[in-house]
């Protein structure tokens, strides 16, 4: 492969810094909240458009990318094109052009029920999208008045391309309980959290079947509960007409240290904290058939670190769980116990190793007139004058794991991007980035067929962009 050759190499060929956000999509950096658009696919960026500056009414709160489905007949010549999902501070839901940032379609999102949906997430990929609503919280004067307020959420359901509206419900203190602290929707499930560490899982869909009043069509005129408007356009928006009567059938529950909590691997096992503050940092791996810990299933790397370690099943599919820590990835696999086919046990596939060769860090060192030093404290495993991996990230396209590890060299930190063999974790190609990387700071680094992203959010709201380009040295 052309990009793991020895005379590949890659170049800082553009920087950029904003005082706004800036976010990569697929081959397009988006600065100014959305209303600069720049390509990276060129050799050098270049401009696609750009708008004027919005007003903080139109302020973009959150984005999804959409792409065109393959082999799929669409109604509009312009769903066959990539495009945003952008959602807007006074609560619209606007579909803008990848290539020139024109509204295509827009959706008004609250009526009378709620003012403030903040937040997009697919619960399938590409095919069904939730808006979700800031948390719904009584002023205080409400609250010494007596008011209860008993919605906490509302989640608004859409098909994608073509953009059509599934329903609108709320969350509500009186079905799920008082102590919900957050609710997601990925994959069908209903992820509802409380303030005591409990994660309980529902089906979305039966919920959708089930307590489903009336169906809703954008532009369909309708009078719903002594309104009269149209589906979507202002000042209706959309109606609730999901009314979850009684608590849905609870398909799983778990108490986990921070509601941590992730389903994966083959047969299906999940990962939790215990709930305790001194067990943070342990990870337990269970089968969700039966509760049962597996072998081995146990994972604590015992790190002496100021950033805690990080766990989660690998998005390859494979059914694997990669563990990161200061100084070592360890990517494990779920397998059958020998000769008893009904337990499972964790076992290591490979590792991944910082380059501390030049570490010296010796309780006990001896000074040149042979006077005995004994230090008073250790470093840490995530001291900065040590390598560190900072980021870990899987490259779905060439089938590689990706690493950033960063060691302090002085006053500047000098972080590398390493690409791996995902079978077997062998080193295939590392790339030097020549700024200063600074880990108190927030870092994206993307890779994408032949460019290297790195976005940089410094403190007091200022952000960098450094992109890298593939070239041949000869």
């Amino acid at each position: 492969m052309i990009v793991f050759q020895e005379s590949t190499k890659f170049k800082n060929v553009w920087t950029t810094h904003s005082a706004s956000p800036i976010a990569y999509e697929r081959g397009r950096i988006y600065m100014d909240n959305y209303q600069c658009c720049i390509t990276s696919i060129a050799q050098q960026p270049r401009l696609i458009y750009q708008k004027s500056k919005c007003a903080k009414s139109e302020k973009i709160e959150d984005a999804l990318l959409l792409e065109c489905p393959m082999g799929e007949l669409l109604p509009s010549p312009s769903d066959y094109k990539a495009s945003l999902i952008v959602l807007t501070v006074q609560n619209w839901l606007l579909r803008l052009s990848a290539d020139s940032g024109e509204v295509l379609e827009k959706v008004y999102l609250a009526g009378s029920c709620c003012k403030f949906f903040r937040y997009l997430s697919w619960d399938t990929p590409q095919e069904v999208m939730i808006v979700k609503s800031a948390q719904n919280k009584l002023p205080a004067a409400a609250r010494q008045a007596g008011i209860q307020q008993t919605v906490l959420f509302y989640l608004a359901v859409f098909q994608v391309l073509p953009l059509s509206f599934i329903g609108m419900l709320e969350i509500n203190k009186k079905i799920f309980g008082n102590s919900v602290t957050d609710v997601a929707v990925s994959n069908g499930i209903l992820i509802v959290m409380y303030s005591m560490g409990l994660v309980r899982l529902y089906n979305f869909k039966a919920i959708l079947e089930q307590f489903m009043e009336q169906q809703f069509h954008l532009g369909q005129e309708f009078n719903w509960n002594g309104q009269v408007g149209i589906v979507g356009k202002y000042p209706f928006g959309l109606p609730c007409n999901i009314k979850i009567t009684d608590t849905p059938p609870l398909l799983f529950e778990a108490s986990s240290l921070e509601n941590a909590f992730q389903i994966g691997g083959y047969p299906w096992h999940y990962i939790i904290t215990p709930n305790k503050k001194k067990h943070k940092g342990v990870f337990h791996i269970c089968s969700l058939k039966d509760n049962a810990l597996a072998k081995n299933g146990i994972q604590d790397m015992k790190c002496c670190s100021l950033e805690p370690d990080w766990i989660y099943f690998h998005p390859d599919m494979s059914g694997r769980i990669i563990h990161v820590g200061p100084n070592l990835i360890k990517v494990l696999k779920l397998k059958e116990v020998k000769n008893h086919a009904d337990q499972m046990e964790i076992a290591e596939d490979f590792t991944i190793v910082a380059n501390r060769e030049n570490c010296v860090n010796n309780s006990v060192t001896v000074t040149a007139s042979g006077r005995v030093v004994k230090k008073r404290f250790t470093l840490l495993d995530d001291d900065p004058e040590q390598e560190t991996f900072k980021i870990v990230d899987y490259e779905d396209e060439l089938d590689l794991l990706s690493t950033v590890a960063v060691t302090q060299i002085g006053a500047d930190g000098r972080a590398h991007l390493d690409f791996h063999c995902n079978e077997h974790g062998i080193l295939l190609k590392s790339i030097p980035l020549k700024e200063s990387w600074d880990v108190t700071y927030s870092h994206e680094v993307y890779f994408d067929k032949d460019l290297v992203l790195h976005i940089e959010q410094k403190p007091n709201r200022r952000f960098s962009c450094y992109v890298y380009q593939m070239f041949f040295q000869v």
